[in-house]
């Protein structure tokens, strides 16, 4: 939400700053615009080492500072970004005398190329580029552009037109409207500013909802973004075919009332995406859904060119009050971002958001209406039908809404699951536990509120597995809270003295204080939570080291999930290690996840399919882990009671998996396996790097 704002507001100083130039009575406008592209290209070929030089500076901070560091670094290829509208807009417009028609073409183009540039980044380049291969295409099209563009000024040798100042000359026959006849500029600003927040406001819903739907798939931003701006291309489309037909003599009423009619037609079908992916959900057809986004974005989309279109004139400085609607624009879409998916999003779900935005966008359907000045049947008409329509949206929300998360999580089986037993919503995400006791964050299992090591339905041998290959861990890491099976095991274990849990959604901690198996490892006195990205922590608290480091990973393609992967994070994560210590993780059957850990370091054991690296030889001792085991209790419950065949039997199965070494995954069969093993296993796969971002663009 805070990087989206950012770069929003950027565009929209740019916007500012291209409108003033654009006002300059010899301004070469192609020249300027060229010159911004090039800027641009050249900030973009540095641009991922300044990141990482602020991030690295920024570690620790507060939000706040974070939250400058990160506008500051977007400001400056941002504003040359919105510089570049209102300079071309102005070209174009002291061609053709429409700005409809101009601004409809320029937004119909520019939008069109950011979305296929969407599907062309996540299906192609990500993957195959990485980030720096995808940066420096970006930036070597920028140059291209600006070369091309500048080569073109120079060789026509055109001198650049001259603005007619206000009040001097005569707009030519054919032009739309005069001053007295058009929008106030201050009153159109303010509805564009509405409509961007809607619009942005929408976008981050649809998002959490896709983002749910896909298990938190890296690819899935971008195909809904292109999605979203394919659908804004078409509204420019729109308006640029309405607009190129003045003469048929639309006036500024129609325009008014047909800016209204989108509007409320776009919030209606924004308000039923959600409904529409939990109706298509059993078929799995995120394409219908996707189109209805669309068709939203593209109802939406065509309100700004119409509204610019009847509120600038085509005589005089068009570029300058493009820049100021565009800036207001800009500003109500940065608003939209920013609040919902960093403050509303706190608060309500996305069924309450959903209802709140359709109302204001009937509202504002209505304010064009009555800025058309209607018939009095006219605007009684409007404001009735406005009234019941909010009242409509209101009282099916509740039905529409029901059970979505489960619909669109278990998909053609949510009729024989059933409905949650929790479901948290924030502004970090979603987690759900199913009737079953299963966790899904974000749309992906997470794993059971279970710390039974013989009726194990988790894999939880693997916590209790430690001991095997590191013989005093009394001071411990976990990254990642989950269920909080694995922290309520490791807060117990007979040798942990203290045990930190880095988590970054604190909607874990409020689910677990209702499970009896994990609640009381919220009050134990060895355990210190924080809430924190965990390689931001890390970075910021560098003399902090631990004898173990544990997570328990989600699946290696989920979006983000490289950050805690990649060689650059394990590099991180050893200078935390105390001498012998070990950093203990899931690979979730990657061979890159597991080949990148026995490639960094050293010395390797794989555990079922997590993996244990250290700087130092790992020796697995089963009579450590039987001893630790008998020993074992959490709540003062022994975890086996030996007396029992079925405890005795498990006791020896784990015991079996020290002398078991094979290839073997199966967390049926607990089985072990030595770096050397895993290296000639995995030869030939490449390692995960911050760079290539392992599986997540390429799974």
């Amino acid at each position: 939400s805070v990087v989206v704002t950012g770069f929003m507001l950027g565009l929209g100083l740019g916007s500012l700053a291209g409108g003033y130039l654009s006002r300059l009575p010899r301004a070469p406008l192609l020249a300027i615009f060229g010159g911004a592209e090039l800027c641009t290209a050249s900030y973009g070929a540095f641009s991922l080492r300044l990141f990482h030089y602020a991030a690295l500076y920024a570690n620790g901070g507060s939000f706040f500072g974070t939250a400058i560091m990160s506008f500051v670094l977007l400001l400056v290829p941002t504003m040359l970004m919105g510089s570049t509208l209102p300079l071309l807009v102005e070209h174009l417009v002291r061609e053709s005398r429409n700005v409809g028609k101009s601004l409809g073409l320029l937004y119909f183009v520019n939008t069109l190329g950011s979305a296929a540039a969407c599907y062309f980044a996540a299906g192609l380049t990500m993957g195959l580029l990485g980030q720096s291969g995808s940066v420096m295409l970006a930036a070597a099209l920028n140059a291209a552009i600006g070369i091309g563009v500048l080569t073109m000024h120079y060789a026509r040798r055109v001198a650049p037109s001259v603005v007619v100042a206000s009040g001097e000359g005569v707009a030519p026959a054919g032009a739309e409207a005069t001053r007295n006849e058009l929008l106030p500029l201050p009153l159109a600003a303010l509805f564009v500013a509405v409509a961007g927040f809607i619009a942005l406001a929408y976008e981050v819903v649809w998002y959490r909802l896709f983002s749910f739907w896909s298990g938190s798939s890296a690819r899935i931003f971008a195909s809904l973004l292109g999605a979203y701006l394919a659908g804004i291309a078409v509204g420019g489309l729109i308006v640029h075919d309405l607009t190129s037909r003045a003469e048929r003599g639309r006036n500024l009423q129609e325009y008014l009332r047909l800016a209204a009619s989108f509007v409320v037609l776009a919030n209606l079908a924004g308000f039923a995406v959600a409904p529409a992916m939990g109706l298509v959900a059993p078929h799995n057809a995120a394409s219908a859904a996707f189109l209805l986004v669309a068709v939203a974005a593209a109802l939406l989309g065509a309100v700004f060119p119409i509204i610019c279109h009847i509120s600038l004139a085509t005589e005089s400085r068009t570029g300058s009050g493009l820049s100021l609607l565009y800036f207001s624009n800009i500003l109500g879409s940065a608003l939209g971002s920013f609040l919902t998916g960093f403050v509303i999003m706190n608060l309500w779900g996305v069924r309450a958001i959903s209802v709140f935005l359709a109302i204001v966008g009937v509202a504002l359907g209505i304010a064009l209406m009555l800025a058309s000045k209607p018939s009095v049947r006219l605007r009684a008409a409007w404001l009735l039908g406005g009234a019941a329509t909010c009242a409509v949206v209101a009282a099916v929300a509740n039905p529409l809404f029901n059970r979505l998360y489960e619909k669109m999580l278990f998909k053609a089986d949510y009729a024989r699951k059933g409905a949650f037993r929790h479901l948290v919503e924030n502004r970090s995400g979603v987690i759900a536990v199913a009737s079953d006791g299963a966790v899904f964050g974000g749309g992906v299992y997470d794993g059971y509120f279970n710390v039974d090591l013989v009726r194990d339905v988790n894999g939880i041998f693997r916590a209790f597995a430690l001991s095997s290959f590191h013989p005093a861990p009394e001071r411990v890491l976990m990254i990642g809270l989950g269920s909080g099976s694995w922290a309520q095991i490791i807060a117990n274990h007979p040798q942990v003295q203290e045990f930190t849990v880095v988590e970054i959604n604190p909607g874990y901690l409020q689910l677990i204080q209702d499970y009896p198996a994990v609640a009381s490892v919220l009050t134990n006195s060895k355990v210190r939570f924080v809430t924190d990205d965990a390689r931001r922590w890390l970075s910021a608290n560098p003399h902090a080291t631990f004898d173990a480091i544990v997570m328990n990973m989600t699946f290696n393609w989920r979006e983000h999930a490289s950050n805690l992967l990649s060689v650059e994070f394990l590099e991180l994560a050893r200078k935390h290690l105390r001498p012998g210590g070990v950093l203990y993780y899931n690979t979730t059957g990657s061979l890159e996840v597991l080949l990148t850990g026995a490639t960094v370091f050293p010395y390797a054991l794989r555990v079922g399919n997590f993996l244990a690296v250290s700087d130092r030889p790992l020796e697995v001792n089963s009579e450590r882990l039987e001893k630790t085991l008998r020993d074992y209790r959490i709540d003062g419950k022994p975890v086996l009671n030996l007396a029992d065949a079925n405890d005795s039997r498990r006791l020896q199965e784990l015991l079996a998996m020290t002398r078991r070494f094979n290839t073997d995954e199966d967390l049926r069969v607990p089985s072990m396996e030595f770096a050397d093993s895993i290296r000639r296993r995995c030869r030939g796969v490449r390692v995960v790097t911050d760079d290539n971002m392992g599986t997540e663009w390429s799974h």
